[in-house]
């Protein structure tokens, strides 16, 4: 089986050493090496392990002659445009379980219109991980509140709407809130 291991880890900017701690249970950058190479045999559980922790699908480190690839041709910097030094591809991006999108209507903030935001959906115990973040709450009546996480206590949210002017709004208790995790724009 020819495997794309390799460019998706340097695609996702991860070493060897990192996919080997990133996989459960924790391997050696020397196994992640001969498994890439195809020095050593990579089995279905191997695949799972590994794509868990590049986080991609299985499917995405199998060499299907119909995928679309996208590769890279440039990297943009501070001082301009340049050739990459290795050839490198860039994985689509796939939905995850649990993520929802927003579409923007009209620009507001970051956003303009014709935007879409993919969202991850938290638990009530998780809401702490999306502080400084852009968050998705749900209101009463098919109503939403989208902004800025700018605390926690007691079972509230406070967030900070976009734009000049906005006022701090205060969510008690939403059964559930998801924060941006991605933006898809077309220039």
């Amino acid at each position: 089986m020819i495997t794309r291991i390799r460019e998706v880890r340097r695609a996702r900017g991860m070493t060897l050493d990192d996919v080997a701690r990133a996989c459960d249970p924790p391997t050696t950058p020397q196994t992640i090496g001969r498994l890439e190479t195809g020095t050593r045999t990579v089995s279905v559980s191997w695949l799972n392990r590994i794509a868990e922790a590049l986080g991609v699908e299985a499917a995405d480190l199998v060499d299907h002659p119909d995928r679309a690839e996208l590769p890279v041709v440039a990297i943009l910097s501070a001082s301009g445009a340049t050739a990459p030094k290795r050839q490198a591809l860039v994985v689509p991006p796939k939905a995850a379980g649990g993520q929802v999108a927003m579409t923007v209507a009209a620009s507001t903030g970051d956003y303009r219109a014709g935007d879409e935001v993919w969202l991850d959906r938290l638990d009530p115990e998780h809401y702490g991980q999306a502080i400084n973040r852009d968050l998705l709450v749900p209101r009463p009546a098919g109503r939403f509140l989208f902004g800025r996480l700018i605390g926690r206590e007691d079972g509230k949210l406070h967030l900070l709407p976009f734009g000049t002017g906005g006022r701090q709004q205060v969510v008690a208790d939403p059964p559930w809130a998801a924060v941006a995790v991605r933006l898809v724009r077309a220039l």
